[in-house]
């Protein structure tokens, strides 16, 4: 009798799902925030806290997800290296649990990453290797996976599939416990992001699971192939970089899933910018750009229920803090740099808080 027998490392395994679920247990679900609105408008506006994870972004709970999936799998041992295409926060998130299993992590990304990311990345004890072009990460981070008999998390790939869209305290269920007291407990709408597009297909079919009224948003930055693949049906749609970090991608990704989606907001940069500098203002802290481009996508849609004169609550997420984008997003060098212009979205911002109105 031959017997192939590959349950060694079953124990190692065992126990780095237990350190990831011991890490899990030691943080509090992230905050609710109500964001200040008239109340003559009868509408309520929530922020999903994300930045207050440990490292400090709604990639996090994808990293999480994505380790426990490849533990899971058999795909993660001892002696794993862990590679993944990233130059945001869902390397820093990596960075971070493949430390905690005492896991080799390397990012791979473009050249032209601020030095600010590659410093948030090595904080957490990961390492840095650097493309010429974008759209070479994914083809160079399974090249060293497969050169270092490591393991590729490809989360534009595994992100709608690692997470339990059914339940076990993923996103979608920590948004409707945390609403149960409120006016409105079910949400009109939920409005996020497209990156990897998980987030979206983890609420969207969460939102159908549980058979509630609510709609899915996506508001996607300009230049990205999300809008134009959704609007056209057509998976194969390009776009380009997105300035918008964390969202936004050159090709529709395998893990965005349109089908659970009930609209698409296409929003201008100059627009998520500015609005993430006027939501810094109101709350009393600065948020990242992606936040700015949710809260674009909300207003309008509160103006819609303010115009018809119906009570309702809407939801998005504040994805990540402002701090990392001091000489980005808060730079006025750096707007000009990029050719934005704030005003008009300043104005409509304006005209908003004051009178609810927002632009058809």
């Amino acid at each position: 009798m031959t017997v192939c027998d590959r349950s060694l490392s079953r124990d190692w395994i065992t126990n780095a799902i237990r350190l990831i679920d011991a890490d899990a247990q030691r943080s509090a679900d992230t905050h609710l925030i109500r964001y200040p609105l008239p109340v003559a408008w009868g509408v309520q506006l929530y922020l999903k806290d994300e930045s207050t994870h440990i490292t400090g972004s709604l990639k996090h709970r994808l990293a999480r997800s994505l380790f426990l999936y490849g533990l899971c799998n058999g795909w993660i041992d001892e002696s794993t290296t862990i590679v993944e295409a990233s130059s945001g926060s869902t390397a820093v998130s990596e960075a971070y649990f493949a430390q905690l299993l005492g896991l080799a992590f390397i990012a791979v990304m473009p050249a032209s990453t601020s030095p600010q990311k590659v410093a948030l990345i090595e904080s957490q004890g990961g390492r840095c290797h650097f493309v010429t072009e974008p759209d070479q990460m994914y083809s160079e981070a399974a090249r060293l996976a497969r050169e270092l008999n490591g393991h590729y998390m490809d989360q534009f790939t595994h992100a709608e599939r690692a997470t339990d869209w059914r339940g076990n305290n993923n996103i979608a269920e920590s948004i409707y416990q945390q609403m149960m007291k409120e006016e409105h407990p079910v949400p009109a709408w939920v409005v996020v992001g497209a990156g990897t597009g998980g987030t979206s297909a983890t609420i969207g079919r969460y939102i159908r699971y549980r058979r509630h009224a609510t709609r899915l948003a996506v508001v996607d930055p300009e230049n990205s192939a999300f809008y134009p693949g959704f609007a056209n049906s057509d998976p194969q749609a390009t776009g380009g970089a997105s300035r918008i970090e964390g969202i936004g991608r050159p090709r529709v990704e395998p893990s965005f899933i349109p089908t659970s989606v009930d609209r698409m907001i296409q929003v201008p940069d100059a627009a998520s910018v500015a609005t993430a500098r006027r939501v810094s203002e109101v709350i009393g802290r600065r948020v990242g750009g992606s936040t700015g481009t949710n809260m674009w996508g909300a207003f309008g849609l509160v103006a819609q229920y303010v115009r018809a004169g119906v009570r309702a609550s809407i939801v998005t997420l504040l994805c990540d803090g402002g701090d990392r984008y001091a000489d980005t997003y808060f730079s006025d060098d750096w707007v000009d740099a990029q050719g934005l212009d704030l005003r008009g979205p300043q104005a409509t911002l304006d005209e908003f808080a004051r009178s609810g109105v927002w632009p058809e």
